[in-house]
């Protein structure tokens, strides 16, 4: 029996009534909370860091899906469609409508560096899986600044939550994974090389610091910006000896995929 909720698309009133009249699992209740208090609260008296994404979830913007597995194939084909899904219909549900998933916590306590796996290995298949080839303008080696994950012909920037970040509460869910995806074009206007964008670095730096009580996380950067690298920041380390030195994804522009990109 399919869980309430669970591999589709919701807006976030829906979730919400969901999660209210308790129809959810109590999974999917647990990252709803945890995220909508994470996001409107505040730490050490500062707000959540990134403005836009409070301003976002007090308006009701985000998009939102529940995915039963970070490992099970058909979760993350499902999970797949969803995306694919979203894309066809965020721009007319907001400007800024990223995709927040959650998933569902693993049975047992994880490691840092399995949580690293579990999302490369979410990342993986859905490049395993893609029915667009990977973009002509998107290098595929991570290992340069213009690179970032792409899926469905779409760049995008996905950004996690985890249970393993004691200091870095910006970044910490107590339930388990959580990934919100969002496309690079609801950055126009505020990328690294335009003034709106460089004043919106500055404020959101100063709330991160304030609200995490440590200095940002040395890999935090812009894309495109030489020297900078985006893979690492999807999940910030927090132990450098649990997290990988070289970015795990293996991308390929062969397009369906052979058996390299197919078989991890």
């Amino acid at each position: 029996m399919n869980e309430s909720g669970v591999q589709v698309l919701m807006d976030q009133e829906t979730i919400a009534q969901r999660v209210e009249s308790g129809a959810a699992p109590e999974w999917v209740n647990a990252h709803f909370e945890s995220f909508t208090d994470g996001i409107l609260g505040e730490r050490n008296g500062s707000p959540f860091p990134c403005y836009f994404g409070v301003e976002s979830v007090e308006k009701g913007q985000p998009l939102y899906t529940c995915v039963s597995s970070m490992t099970d194939s058909e979760a993350l084909f499902s999970l797949g469609e969803t995306l694919l899904e979203y894309f066809e219909v965020y721009e007319d549900h907001s400007e800024q409508a990223s995709l927040v998933t959650f998933f569902r916590p693993p049975e047992r306590e994880l490691t840092e560096s399995e949580y690293h796996d579990a999302l490369w290995h979410v990342l993986q298949v859905l490049h395993a899986h893609d029915p667009e080839p990977w973009p002509e303008d998107i290098p595929t080696d991570p290992d340069s600044e213009y690179w970032e994950f792409c899926f469905g012909g779409e760049p995008m920037f996905p950004t996690c939550r985890a249970p393993f970040y004691d200091t870095r509460k910006s970044r910490y869910c107590p339930i388990g994974l959580e990934i919100t995806f969002q496309p690079r074009s609801l950055f126009d206007g505020i990328t690294a090389d335009t003034e709106a964008g460089q004043r919106a670095r500055d404020v959101i730096q100063d709330r991160l610091e304030d609200y995490d009580g440590v200095c940002p996380h040395a890999d935090l950067g812009d894309w495109g910006v030489e020297g900078d690298r985006e893979w690492p920041q999807y999940m910030l380390t927090s132990d450098d000896s649990q997290a990988p030195d070289t970015c795990p994804m293996n991308v390929s522009r062969q397009h369906p995929k052979g058996p390299l990109v197919i078989g991890d």
